[in-house]
């Protein structure tokens, strides 16, 4: 489908993130990821997969190789193919982002 709409997909769950998924095609994924304060997506790596991560909701600390930094709404970050990547939420508030992967 060529529309989705975000609010739609964002709900939690108690036992882990959840991703849910908006788009896909052969070459784009893009996801609303949703996290309860605590729950975290563990460091990876993807080696033939760039990923972009943007703040929509709450705050979220973003790892990107060695390097950690919290992300507020309308902020992003990008793991280029090969870097360890992952989140955590260590607020006490939900937090939503929207996850591009482009393959």
């Amino acid at each position: 489908m060529p529309w989705a709409d975000m609010n739609e997909k964002v709900h939690f769950s108690e036992a882990k993130m959840v991703k849910a998924a908006l788009f896909e095609s052969p070459r784009l994924l893009c996801d609303v990821y949703c996290l309860l304060p605590g729950q975290s997506q563990k460091t990876h790596v993807h080696d033939n997969i760039d990923k972009v991560y943007v703040v929509q909701t709450g705050t979220a600390t973003v790892i990107l190789g060695d390097e950690e930094r919290e992300l507020k709404p309308g902020q992003s970050a990008f793991a280029p193919a090969g870097m360890p990547h992952g989140l955590r939420n260590d607020s006490r508030e939900q937090a939503t982002l929207l996850v591009f992967q482009a393959r």
